[in-house]
């Protein structure tokens, strides 16, 4: 078990595909948290299927997040709060983009606090850069031959265009 002082945050999302606004919050996380667990949603309740499997998602971020030595990368199949207990974790932390993102957060918030109320969500303001990334975006603009180099990790860029660029 983790001692009870370590500071345990989880970041969770289907990360499919794992963008560099996600791994920006991964990375200033881990700059705050002792150690963060990024849960890859197996699949995700609000879509229907993703493009990645759960493995290759976590591949994608492990490799992102190598140099980071407190983030673990794991997938859950469970609720939020009950996936945070089980890694020790007492907060949660996701990215913000727009009022929208902002709609959906809180209503969530509220809902993971009734469960348990010993998890405390936070959040954290995408940068300018990224304030308009998102994983739907990069695979739209991969089906039509788009260049996602410099809004995903070079690996996931390249698996975009091999499973969805067009001839």
């Amino acid at each position: 078990m983790n001692e009870p002082s370590e500071r345990i945050a989880v970041c969770p999302g289907s990360y499919d595909p794992v963008t560099n606004g996600h791994l920006d919050i991964i990375g200033r996380a881990a700059k705050v948290f002792d150690k963060v667990v990024v849960g890859v949603v197996n699949q995700p309740i609000r879509k229907k299927k993703t493009l990645f499997t759960a493995e290759e998602r976590i591949a994608f971020i492990e490799d992102a997040t190598s140099s980071l030595d407190n983030v673990e990368v794991i997938a859950f199949y469970t609720l939020l709060v009950e996936f945070a207990r089980e890694h020790g974790a007492t907060s949660i932390v996701k990215g913000l983009r727009a009022i929208s993102d902002f709609e959906y957060e809180n209503e969530m918030a509220q809902l993971n606090s009734k469960l348990d109320p010993g998890v405390e969500s936070f959040y954290v303001f995408a940068r300018p850069e990224y304030s308009f990334l998102s994983s739907t975006g990069v695979k739209e603009m991969a089906t039509f031959n788009g260049d996602t180099s410099d809004l995903v990790p070079a690996p996931v860029a390249a698996a975009l265009a091999d499973r969805l660029g067009r001839s």
